[in-house]
């Protein structure tokens, strides 16, 4: 399969087009408009720094169902005995920093996928109430948290940090609890790994994702900061 060049144009090919890696395109931009065009058609921006804006749709598709969340015994523990608190939308800021700077295999922390201009791009969305973090805290210091984007009923999550054993797993449990109880119908987990599997997180084809992100981005609610979710319990 060609890998597209994009223009200026506010348009991606469709999704199935992808190589067998999973990559669709190249270049265009990381404008609020292109990027949540891209969500809806299960496409998403990962490159790094240095080289032109890749945009993806891998096959298989990780994803979550909210209902299929498992929580393992001692993870429940882990929360019983709130060890951590955990809070929505206060500092999208400081977690997108500490998520661009968790080192990936094959990468050093300069050289991650989380650019600047990728910060930026995000925080954008955040301020536009799609974007959205989960920080988790220990006696009042970030130790863990995520961040991703909401359209409708569906989340499509980013990247995760920990600095603490358990933090991010704590902030993504409660995270996925929230959704459920709003009746969101997934979570976009993206590429497989083996931690997101052993919270239950399942492969689907690509033709299966799209055809149920068709539904779940069409509803319009869920848009605004969510900070008042947990911050007020």
């Amino acid at each position: 399969m060609p890998v597209f060049q994009l223009t200026s144009d506010l348009i991606f090919p469709a999704a199935h087009l992808a190589s067998e890696e999973g990559v669709l395109a190249v270049g265009g931009d990381l404008s609020s408009e292109r990027l949540l065009l891209a969500y809806c058609n299960g496409i998403f921006p990962w490159y790094i720094e240095g080289e032109p804006i890749m945009w993806w749709s891998p096959d298989p598709r990780l994803v979550l169902y909210p209902e299929q969340l498992h929580v393992s015994k001692s993870m429940k523990q882990v929360l019983r005995n709130n060890r951590f608190q955990i809070t929505f939308d206060t500092d999208f800021k400081s977690v997108i920093g500490h998520c661009a700077e968790v080192s990936r295999k094959d990468q050093t922390s300069q050289d991650g996928w989380i650019t600047d201009d990728m910060m930026h791009a995000y925080t954008r969305l955040f301020h536009m109430g799609f974007a959205h973090s989960v920080e988790v805290r220990e006696k009042g210091q970030l130790v863990g948290g995520l961040y991703g984007v909401a359209i409708g009923a569906c989340f499509f999550g980013e990247s995760m940090f920990s600095t603490q054993s358990n933090a991010s797993k704590a902030g993504f449990i409660t995270l996925v609890g929230e959704l459920q109880k709003r009746d969101f119908q997934m979570i976009d987990c993206q590429v497989t790994t083996d931690h997101l599997v052993s919270l239950g997180a399942e492969e689907i084809t690509r033709d299966q994702f799209l055809q149920e992100i068709k539904g779940a981005v069409s509803k319009a609610e869920n848009v605004g900061s969510w900070s008042e979710w947990l911050n007020s319990k």
